[in-house]
C-alpha cells in the first residue's frame, strides 16, 4: 500500500505558482509521499510536471478536474494530459447533484468519459462528499455514480454520513479504485490522528480489499498545508507499519 497526497491540501503553499508547485513536490517527497493527486497544475505544462515527478520519483496518481472535462468535445485533451503525466486514474472532486436530474446529467458525463478513457487504459473516478449518501428520489447518488465510473471514496465524508467505512469498502471494493484518508471533528477536517474518524478501520479495509493507494487530504490545513500533511503522513505510517 502506497501513500499519496491530494495537492489541494497544500494549495496555500502553491497559490497557483508553477515554481512553488515544483518546490512543494520536492518537499512532499522528502516527507515520504510516493505519489500526488493533482487539483490544478499551477500553469505548468504536463511535460515540465512530468520531468519534475520523474526527477523526484513521484507518481501522478490522479487528478481532480471538472465534469465537463469528460464531455465529447473535451475528452481527448483530458486524456492527452493524463497520458503525458502517465496517470492511470483521473476523476472529479464533486459535481452538481442538487436534484436527481443533476445527478443523472453529471453521471452521464462521467460515464462517457469513463468509457472513452478505458480504451486508453485510464480509469475515471468520482470523489464523494456526504450528500452522495443521502436519499434522493428513492436512491443514493452514490449508487448512480458507481454505475457510471469507478469511485474514490473520501472516507471522512462517508464517515460523517454515518457509513461504516470498513463494511462499505469491502462490499464495494470492485467499484473503488482509490481512497481518500482524512480526519476531522464535527465535519471540520483535521490532520490524521487529530479527529475522530475511524482511520485504522480504513487502513485495514484498504489492506483487505487490495487497494494500492491511500491519498491524504485536508480541506482546512493548519497552520499551513505542508505542516499539516507532514503530521498526517507520520501518523499514517505508524498505522501501516
Amino acid at each position: 500500500m502506497k501513500i499519496a497526497v491530494q495537492l489541494y491540501s497544500v494549495r496555500d503553499c502553491i497559490n497557483g505558482n508553477g515554481e512553488d508547485m515544483l518546490r512543494v513536490l520536492g518537499e512532499l517527497k522528502e516527507m515520504g509521499y510516493e505519489g500526488v493527486e493533482f487539483a490544478g497544475y499551477a500553469g505548468l505544462e504536463p511535460k515540465a510536471l512530468k520531468a519534475r515527478l520523474d526527477e523526484l520519483g513521484l507518481v501522478a496518481v490522479g487528478t481532480h478536474i471538472g465534469c465537463d472535462d469528460y464531455l465529447p468535445e473535451n475528452i481527448e485533451k483530458t486524456i492527452a494530459v493524463a497520458k503525458a503525466l502517465d496517470m492511470k486514474y483521473m476523476g472529479v472532486g464533486g459535481a452538481p447533484i442538487a436534484t436527481i436530474e443533476e445527478v443523472m446529467q453529471s453521471a452521464s458525463k462521467m460515464a462517457y468519459g469513463a468509457a472513452r478513457a478505458a480504451k486508453e487504459g485510464i480509469t475515471v473516478y468520482y470523489h464523494n462528499h456526504t450528500h452522495e449518501f443521502e436519499d434522493m428520489a428513492g436512491i443514493q447518488p452514490y449508487e448512480i455514480f458507481k454505475k457510471a465510473c469507478a469511485m474514490e471514496v473520501d472516507t471522512y465524508w462517508s464517515y460523517c454520513a454515518g457509513v461504516n467505512n470498513y463494511k462499505f469498502i469491502m462490499e464495494n471494493k470492485d467499484d473503488i479504485c482509490l481512497l481518500h484518508v482524512k480526519d476531522g471533528i464535527d465535519r471540520h477536517p483535521m490532520a490524521l490522528g487529530e479527529g475522530d474518524c475511524d482511520i485504522a478501520a480504513v487502513v485495514k479495509a484498504a489492506e483487505d480489499a487490495g487497494i494500492e493507494w491511500l491519498i491524504v487530504e485536508n480541506d482546512e490545513p493548519k497552520p499551513n498545508g505542508l505542516d499539516d500533511v507532514k503530521r498526517s503522513i507520520n501518523y499514517l505510517k505508524k498505522l501501516i507499519d
